[in-house]
């Protein structure tokens, strides 16, 4: 068998090299190799990434590939080593081939350079944030539509932004500032007068009916107003026939009625024309001026008195009785008041005044002793006492009369004990029926309530020095 030598595919042309393929893969069917074999030598020439080369085209028998991707790919050659024809080998048919459909080239992704950390953030906010409408309106919350309207027509009326920072009632507190800002956005940012024009069309026509009524004056208005004599009396018709005639003077949201209640307001702070104003200074060289107390003593009484009546004077008559009688019940129970309760929460002063003869202190309160005898217990309904325990706390287990304290002449002080259960007196029980000498500072324990007994020493000393000198019976 003839050996096979490759001849120079660089020397070929297109169109041989395609015969060349169709014979080299015509002898491969032939021959006993079953393999295909390919060589790795490319075709010297220009190659393009954008140019797809079907090499199945001229073949016959070989179906060509239906679609072709869009991607870009780059060319690829294929082609075999042939040997040339020789009489001794038959042909066969043509076995069909599926051709390889060309591998796409994945371009790599170009390299990004780091950028700061602050930068990069602000990046990611403005790829994801909101649009740009919602990011140039989102410090727009406190202007309500209103606030634009009234805004709109009082610069068109006065063409003074100050004025309209005084004369307009907004539904926020502005500044001029914030005045001035707001009307530049509404000029010349697109994004913001988009959206405020959109909210104004958006509102009730009531709503805007109340703007446009408080809408200010402009000075063409008032000068037409003006014309209008104090002395005279118009009606709501002549001011009708006034807007009338001059339609192109007042605002399209004047009515009648508005005209009328401004022109009454002008006269009542005397702006019209012909009215005669007060000076605002006033020479007090000649007459002095006029106080409140000087305007009180030329007031008469009788001027001011007003006509009797007599189912009120009896009312006061009957009421004036009253109070006289719970006077004279609350003199007559002075003396049997004979002791004094203070409030001990929190600061208390310790001495004792020359009417206090000792004093029982509890946790709540203090009772004052001021009279040689007094009775201990509980008050309740018809029975009275003169130290009433629940003042201090809890005393539902102590008896209505639970013990009675004495002075004697020589200066000493005696508890008797005449409740059901007994009192502890520095922690000796003292049952009924019986009594013990109170010392100073002495701890007495009536039920669960505890109170420290003091005497006052100096006045103690002076009534016993003085029952000393009368020689009085113990």
């Amino acid at each position: 068998m003839n050996s096979l030598e490759d001849p120079d595919l660089s020397q070929l042309s297109e169109r041989d090299y395609y015969q060349a393929s169709s014979s080299s893969l015509t002898l491969l069917d032939s021959s006993d190799a079953t393999r295909r074999r390919s060589s790795n030598r490319s075709i010297k020439r220009k190659k393009f990434d954008d140019e797809v080369v079907g090499y199945s085209r001229g073949l016959p028998g070989i179906s060509t590939t239906p679609k072709v991707t869009p991607t870009r790919i780059r060319t690829t050659s294929t082609h075999s080593d042939f040997t040339p024809t020789s009489p001794a080998v038959t042909q066969s048919p043509p076995i069909p081939v599926t051709p390889i459909p060309p591998t796409p080239i994945t371009t790599p992704k170009p390299k990004v350079k780091s950028m700061p950390r602050s930068m990069a953030s602000s990046y990611r906010r403005s790829k994801k944030g909101k649009p740009n409408s919602l990011v140039a309106t989102k410090d727009l919350g406190r202007w309500k539509p209103t606030d634009d309207l009234a805004l709109i027509i009082g610069v068109q009326q006065t063409n003074d932004i100050r004025t309209v920072h005084l004369g307009t009632k907004f539904s926020c507190r502005f500044t001029l500032q914030e005045l001035q800002q707001r009307w530049y956005a509404l000029l010349y940012d697109e994004a913001v007068s988009r959206v405020a024009v959109t909210a104004m069309r958006n509102l009730h026509p009531d709503m805007v009916a109340a703007v446009q009524d408080r809408a200010l004056w402009s000075n063409q208005e008032e000068q037409l107003l003006y014309t209008i004599k104090s002395s005279a009396n118009p009606t709501v018709s002549t001011f009708a026939e006034m807007l009338a005639q001059h339609p192109e003077v007042f605002y399209s949201g004047r009515t009648a009625v508005a005209l009328q209640r401004h022109w009454n307001t002008l006269k009542m702070y005397s702006l019209l024309p012909d009215q005669v104003r007060q000076p605002l200074h006033t020479n007090y060289s000649t007459k002095p001026p006029l106080y409140f107390s000087d305007t009180e003593e030329m007031t008469q009484d009788a001027d001011l008195s007003e006509p009797a009546d007599a189912w009120l004077d009896r009312e006061l008559r009957l009421q004036q009785r009253k109070n006289v009688k719970e006077i004279r019940q609350l003199e007559n129970e002075i003396g049997r008041w004979n002791v004094l309760v203070d409030n001990v929460t929190g600061s208390c002063p310790g001495e004792m005044d020359a009417q206090t003869l000792a004093v029982l202190r509890g946790r709540m309160v203090r009772y004052l002793m001021r009279s040689r005898e007094i009775t201990i217990g509980r008050k309740a309904k018809g029975h009275m006492v003169d130290i009433d325990l629940t003042l201090e706390g809890p005393a539902h287990k102590i008896s209505r009369r639970q013990a009675t304290l004495r002075l004697r002449n020589t200066g000493e002080f005696y508890l008797s004990s005449e409740g059901k259960r007994p009192i502890f007196v520095d922690g000796r029980p003292i049952s009924n029926g019986n009594k013990v000498r109170l010392f100073d500072n002495a701890v007495v324990e009536i039920a669960c309530l505890r109170f420290i007994f003091s005497i006052n020493q100096d006045l103690i000393r002076v009534i016993h020095n003085e029952a000393v000198r009368l020689n009085m019976p113990a």
